[in-house]
């Protein structure tokens, strides 16, 4: 199988420079193990966790366990063992060379408690998400979306969109497995990717006693993508209590599955809104669950621009993550239901972006932005991400972005 550059290749390898410990942190199946493998040079061992008679060892006798597998080494899921943590600790204590021992990890629930506890200080962790349209477009070297006019210059030969593409990315998801030469059937995929996550991921952390619940609470969060998060709501249409929904919602998150977008509020104001907005990270996942049987009929049902919005949204976040940096995103809505789709906030400056199905934006697009005075703070450049097929100036500080530039 050929090997995708991954935008993460460039920050892994300069953090693994510095730090003796690195964990790689992601939902399943989205090439962890593949991204490491590729890096990894030769003389460095490869163990998994997967394997029943190794994650015994590691279990039952860590010391014997990093005897028998040497650094430079190469640990998958590595949640299996966290017994071996405070062994790797001892190892890079005595011996605090960089890169000497890469993790894998896909529950970052639990694994993230015993990361922080026991290699504060010795551990770098990065997250990967599935492939980004920049990874797909071999474009791998792109930095973090900002709206600036440097960013967009930079990107102005990007390839469009066209609509039927648009909603085949959207449909089809961005697993590895589904972009192989001999690809996975997508519903096959899918189904077994559901079912894998709930018997070995989702029992392990939440107890789940009713699978069936638990797929009724993914179906109906994943209806919801796209939309502020009703917490009642979800859990009425799931059949089960509040405190059940919030821990199978916060197990959904700190799997990669999941992501809230906080709303921007300050304490300036008591005008906004303080709920959170609920997003799928991988739109083909979220198609799958709420039965849109095509991408075409994504395109032109009741979803569509919740789809296109979480897209969107997901990309962006893969812009920070795969550059090794936090998402300093949020969105803005008050009680005079004035919203912006997506604020970046950098370096004390509020960038704001919109999200539109349309092929012609206008100033209406951006008619909210001026709502973002309520901040008290410098307001920079804009841009309305849309399906126009160059960009144009709406204003003379936001511009119409192809969907394809980010």
């Amino acid at each position: 199988m050929k090997y995708r550059t991954r935008t993460l290749e460039k920050y892994f390898q300069s953090a693994s420079r510095q730090f003796p410990v690195m964990l790689v942190t992601g939902p399943r199946q989205i090439g962890k193990t593949t991204f490491l493998r590729h890096l990894a040079k030769k003389g460095r061992a490869y163990v998994t966790l997967d394997d029943p008679m190794i994650r015994s060892l590691a279990k039952t006798d860590p010391a014997l366990f990093l005897q028998r597998f040497s650094a430079p080494l190469l640990i998958d899921e590595i949640q299996y063992a966290p017994e071996l943590l405070s062994y790797i600790k001892m190892s890079v204590d005595n011996e605090r060379t960089p890169g000497r021992f890469w993790l894998t990890g896909s529950q970052q629930f639990h694994l993230m408690k015993g990361i922080s506890e026991t290699l504060a200080g010795r551990v770098a962790v990065v997250r990967l998400l599935g492939f980004s349209h920049r990874e797909l477009g071999n474009n791998a070297s792109a930095g973090p979306f900002l709206p600036t006019p440097a960013l967009f210059r930079s990107r102005d030969t990007s390839k469009t969109l066209t609509l039927g593409n648009l909603y085949k990315k959207i449909w089809l998801g961005s697993f590895p497995s589904l972009y192989q030469k001999n690809s996975t059937d997508r519903d096959l995929f899918y189904s077994s990717y559901v079912q894998t996550y709930l018997q070995r991921d989702v029992r392990d952390l939440a107890n789940v006693g009713d699978e069936s619940a638990f797929l009724r609470f993914l179906r109906a969060s994943a209806a919801r993508t796209g939309q502020m998060l009703n917490m009642q709501d979800l859990c009425r249409d799931s059949n089960i209590n509040q405190a059940t929904g919030k821990r199978w919602l916060s197990i959904l998150e700190n799997s990669g599955i999941a992501y809230l977008l906080e709303p921007y509020h300050t304490n300036v104001t008591k005008r906004l809104v303080k709920t959170p907005k609920l997003y799928f990270l991988d739109t083909g996942l979220a198609a799958w669950l709420t039965e849109w049987s095509s991408a075409a009929t994504l395109e032109a049902g009741a979803m569509s621009g919740a789809f296109l919005e979480t897209w969107i949204v997901s990309e962006v976040i893969k812009s920070w993550w795969h550059n090794g940096k936090r998402a300093p995103l949020y969105y803005y809505r008050d009680k005079d239901t004035k919203e912006v789709d997506l604020l970046i906030h950098q370096d004390g400056i509020i960038y704001p972006i919109e999200i539109k199905k349309s092929s012609n934006p206008g100033k209406d697009a951006v008619r909210h932005f001026k709502a973002l005075e309520l901040l008290k703070l410098p307001i920079g450049p804009g841009c309305v991400v849309s399906l126009v097929s160059q960009r144009l100036p709406i204003t003379e500080s936001v511009q119409a972005v192809p969907v394809g530039m980010l």
